[in-house]
């Protein structure tokens, strides 16, 4: 053994301690250690190596770790819930000023004024049906009242636009089939994809923020500390309402209370999206009826109540016979998103929302064929597909509402 420049022979270690020093103790945490660069062979083995300091296995990199924190930094003010909720709500009411301008162009003041009146009246009884059933689900108070603004305001702006596009599209491509297939096709996938984006922008960060890693970063641990320190003695809140299977274990069907807050959530964003609509078909028919009046007492007739047999016959078909028209499509489509993010088996996880999404656009296009059907094909497709799938949905939310007991509260 050579001894060092000062002359004095360096301490021998023992082999233990020698093997020791050489090879470092595993992590406590169980994670992966790796050596020095410089204790591997110089070329490619070391660059590598070199590379993959600092990475944990499992994660996408050290330069993706850090990019994470620079976006949060630099969207932080959104990720206020104030500063969020205002946002929100200047875009739906910009987007409620938007559709009332383009309501008011189609029908005029008095037609709108008319339509709205009018539009109101079903929707406190499509909304207690739904409260009803939100006893099951417990949705909140903001979830409904934002899906009831997403449907009236933003969804109806959508559409509206949306479908004058494609009609004159199709149209223009192919004549009269082009209608026939503006309004069995194009209208039901436009309309309900629109309503059902406020289901995804609810559920999605729900589903993201039960999958994030369980160590968040600091500043988001302080923020969450100060919330649990100013909770303290707070009654405990009810479990998620849509947590996915836990590890290792996989749940063979979701709960009730999942699936009714789909349909809720569904629901109350059809409801919205329907007295719009409403307010829309009303105030043409009763501008349409009043100009023919006007016609009619300028060439020496005598009005009548008659006069207005196309407001009548628009508010019996919209408001009377199919109130629960556009709920019970987009509750198809909110029940099959729920599947699919609560579900523990594969094949629901994946069939779930496509199917959801397809039976209300299959409804919807059934729904529209059935006006040109005239009054006896109408009333034929409304006691064989609308009524039974109306019952269907009424089974479904007495027995989710019978099962609320038997069901757990808890996670999981």
């Amino acid at each position: 053994m050579s001894s060092p420049p000062g002359g004095k022979a360096s301490p021998s270690l023992p082999v233990g301690a020698a093997a020791m020093a050489a090879d470092p103790p595993p992590s406590p945490t169980g994670a992966r250690s790796f050596p020095e660069p410089g204790a591997h062979r110089s070329g490619g083995l070391s660059r590598m190596r070199l590379s993959a300091v600092g990475r944990i296995p499992g994660q996408r990199g050290a330069r993706a770790v850090r990019a994470v924190p620079s976006l949060a930094r630099r969207l932080w003010p959104l990720r206020r819930p104030a500063v969020s909720s205002a946002v929100v709500a200047l875009a739906l009411a910009g987007s409620g000023v938007l559709i009332l301008h383009l309501v008011q162009r189609q029908t005029g003041t008095a037609g709108l004024l008319v339509g709205l009146g009018l539009a109101l009246l079903p929707l406190p009884f499509v909304l207690g049906s739904l409260a009803w059933l939100n006893q099951t689900a417990r949705v909140p108070i903001r979830h409904t009242l934002f899906c009831l603004a997403w449907g009236a305001c933003a969804a109806t702006t959508v559409a509206i636009l949306a479908n004058g596009w494609a009609s004159d599209f199709l149209i223009a491509h192919r004549g009269a089939r082009g209608e026939t297939w503006g309004s069995e096709f194009a209208t039901p996938l436009i309309e309900e994809v629109a309503k059902g984006s406020a289901l995804l922008m609810l559920l999605l960060p729900l589903r993201r923020q039960h999958d994030e890693p369980a160590r968040p970063p600091g500043r988001l641990r302080r923020l969450r500390r100060r919330r649990l320190r100013r909770r303290r003695g707070a009654p405990e809140r009810p479990a998620a309402l849509f947590r996915p299977a836990p590890a290792g274990r996989q749940r063979a069907r979701s709960r009730p209370r999942t699936l009714a807050a789909g349909a809720v959530l569904g629901g109350v964003t059809a409801s919205g999206f329907a007295f719009t609509e409403n307010a829309l078909y009303l105030g043409r028919a009763f501008t349409a009826d009043r100009q023919a009046r006007l016609d009619a007492i300028g060439l020496g007739r005598t009005p009548s109540l008659r006069d207005f047999d196309g407001t009548v016959h628009t508010f019996v078909l919209r408001a009377l016979l199919s109130p629960f028209a556009h709920p019970l499509f987009t509750a198809l489509a909110g029940i099959g998103l729920a599947v699919t993010l609560t579900t523990g088996r594969r094949w629901a996880a994946r069939l779930g929302a496509p199917a959801g999404l397809l039976l209300a656009m299959g409804l919807h296009g059934v729904w529209n064929a059935a006006a040109g059907l005239g009054t006896d094909g109408f009333l034929l497709v409304y006691g064989l597909v609308m009524v039974p799938c109306f019952a269907a949905l009424v089974c479904f939310a007495v027995w989710a509402q019978t099962r609320r007991t038997r069901q757990p509260t808890g996670p999981g």
